[in-house]
């Protein structure tokens, strides 16, 4: 099969994951985050654009402690959508286990590959040292205005998120993309398949860098139905 021929050539031999959904130009790779982004080969992704669990929806351990739909959704009994793992950590856990992939998935991306990862105002301190604890730089942030939430009398409102990027190294500022911008205006998507999707027009948007880089290379995400990988010419092998 092309696509096996593919795998193989990314990961470790012995490696590939019993359980993954292929087609002619991607796969979605199921397994632990920790032991699969150990597999990739070095020196093998391009970028990874990643949507990790927060570990949030609330300032107290208890308010963390729910499940991801009561914490991130209103939608209950036949219609809530399956919940997932991984997101009940209090802050100190979650940092550590952010630093510990981030280095092994650097491990695995070509010099100057970017990353971008989505994340909330809770847990965005705790990010950017991750980040940079794994040996990435840390070269700013874009915020996805959601351009709608819940008021709060006398505060705030909490419609924004962030996109904290960087790179693995050195990043020239001679390759050809364009300004990208700092700011995505997107509203959730309707229509989810996942507790806590993104809308996938910002997914491409944040996929902008792949297009100056090779078409037969490959990037990894967190696994969508619609990945955005395949809109703009990219290989992607996603996790989740």
């Amino acid at each position: 099969m092309e696509n096996e021929l593919k795998l193989n050539e990314i990961l470790k031999p012995g490696t590939i994951p019993e359980i993954y959904s292929s087609g002619s130009d991607w796969a979605i790779l199921n397994g632990d985050t920790l032991k699969l982004v150990k597999a990739f080969l070095p020196g093998t992704l391009d970028a990874v654009i990643t949507d990790p669990p927060y570990a949030s929806g609330g300032a107290k351990q208890n308010d963390r402690n729910r499940t991801t739909n009561q914490k991130y959704s209103s939608m209950t009994g036949d219609k809530a959508l399956p919940d997932f793992d991984g997101d009940q950590k209090d802050q100190r856990s979650w940092t550590h286990w952010m630093t510990e992939w981030l280095y092994d998935v650097r491990k695995a991306c070509k010099s100057g590959a970017p990353i971008c990862l989505f994340i909330d105002w809770r847990q965005y301190p705790a990010l950017t040292d991750a980040l940079q604890w794994a040996g990435w730089i840390w070269r700013g942030t874009a915020g996805w205005d959601k351009t709608n939430s819940r008021p709060q009398k006398g505060r705030f409102r909490q419609q924004s998120e962030f996109i904290v990027w960087g790179s693995n190294g050195p990043m020239p500022m001679s390759r050809p993309v364009s300004c990208l911008p700092g700011v995505f205006r997107y509203g959730n998507p309707q229509n989810r398949v996942h507790v806590t999707e993104k809308p996938l027009a910002a997914d491409e948007r944040r996929g902008a860098d792949l297009r100056a880089r090779r078409p037969d290379s490959g990037s990894l995400c967190r696994s969508r139905d619609d990945c955005p990988c395949q809109r703009i010419g990219r290989i992607p092998c996603g996790r989740d």
